[in-house]
């Protein structure tokens, strides 16, 4: 009983994708036969469209400041607080500290992520360069999509990237905590933009290559 689901054993499915059993992958009404359970078994993981984000050594988010105290800055990423030294920027030094201000945006890294500890941020990898993380935002817009929707974007030859570079040159931030910043040349760009990437939330490849193409004609 479903054959189409041994065929996909192995095969990587995110949300968006799409999938459907065939013709032969039913149960007979008439015929007394056992109805064969698809689960999830030990050691795999079940994400649904929507989940709580729980901070990883390693994973670079988005957060806000919130808080400036003493030597340290305090970075809502989404459900939990984190720190930030100042010396965790590229060049930071006691007398050259970097101009974080309240509300400002970080795109940052953990380097502690587990549930005794506090977490921590830096803006800098292992060899002490930026690598693109710091302060940044100016003028762009910053909105929280599914962390499915997220793992699309990084993925390589996202589709969901390509597509919408296609139409909209623009400069996107990626958060694993499910924030994205976008900024384009116009600000009603920009918007439409969100809404697009929103939107893709809960659509198919087929319903998002269809409001694309939309898009592109004028449609909308």
């Amino acid at each position: 009983m479903f054959p189409a689901l041994h065929r996909r054993v192995g095969d990587v499915l995110l949300p968006g994708d799409e999938f459907s059993p065939e013709a032969d992958d039913s149960i007979s009404l008439t015929e007394h036969v056992k109805p064969e359970k698809v689960v999830c078994g030990p050691g795999l993981r079940r994400s649904g469209a929507r989940l709580l984000y729980v901070p990883a050594k390693g994973e670079t988010v988005i957060g806000i400041v919130t808080v400036k105290s003493g030597d340290v800055f305090k970075v809502d990423c989404g459900e939990e607080q984190a720190s930030l030294s100042y010396l965790a920027f590229e060049g930071a030094t006691k007398r050259n500290r970097p101009n974080v201000q309240v509300g400002d945006l970080v795109f940052a890294q953990f380097i502690i992520a587990n549930k005794d500890m506090e977490p921590e941020l830096v803006c800098m990898d292992s060899s002490g360069r930026a690598n693109g993380m710091g302060v940044f935002g100016g003028g762009g817009l910053l909105f929280s999509v599914s962390l499915g929707l997220v793992r699309r974007l990084l993925s390589p030859h996202s589709k969901v990237l390509s597509d919408l570079q296609q139409l909209f040159p623009c400069e996107l931030v990626v958060g694993m905590n499910g924030r994205l910043w976008v900024k384009s040349s116009r600000v009603q760009q920009t918007l439409v933009i969100a809404n697009l990437l929103q939107s893709c939330d809960t659509m198919t490849a087929q319903q998002r290559r269809e409001l694309f193409r939309r898009v592109a004609q004028g449609a909308l």
